[in-house]
């Protein structure tokens, strides 16, 4: 397995557990971190890997 495949499975696990936290914990309170904004950050970030994965996969072999 290739490290791109790698990267854009990875981010879409990321992006999925962010979508998760953003939709089903809107009433939960803790005191450092509110959980939905860390989905928001979360899908944003499983979102940017899985696209760098892609590059990396299908991009990259016309780069070098």
């Amino acid at each position: 397995m290739n490290s791109g495949f790698k990267a854009v499975i990875m981010g879409g696990i990321t992006l999925i557990v962010g979508f998760v936290l953003w939709r089903f914990t809107g009433d939960v309170e803790t005191p450092v971190v509110t959980l939905t904004k860390l989905g928001v950050v979360l899908m944003v970030l499983g979102g940017l890997e899985a696209l760098y994965g892609l590059f990396k996969s299908v991009g990259g072999k016309f780069v070098s």
